[in-house]
């Protein structure tokens, strides 16, 4: 995961990009994780994280 260009890590669930989110002072984050303008989901479908 990529916070303003810079790594931030690895999410193996909502949780953790969750977490991200919120160490990048983003509010409610959760609300975010579908908002295409927030969250780009790459490599797979969103919230699926088997590929990790």
């Amino acid at each position: 995961m990529t916070v303003r260009d810079e790594i931030a890590g690895l999410a193996h669930s909502d949780e953790d990009l969750i977490e991200f989110l919120r160490r990048a002072s983003l509010p409610d984050a959760e609300s975010l994780l579908d908002d295409p303008r927030w969250v780009e989901w790459r490599g797979g479908r969103p919230h699926d994280y088997g590929a990790v």
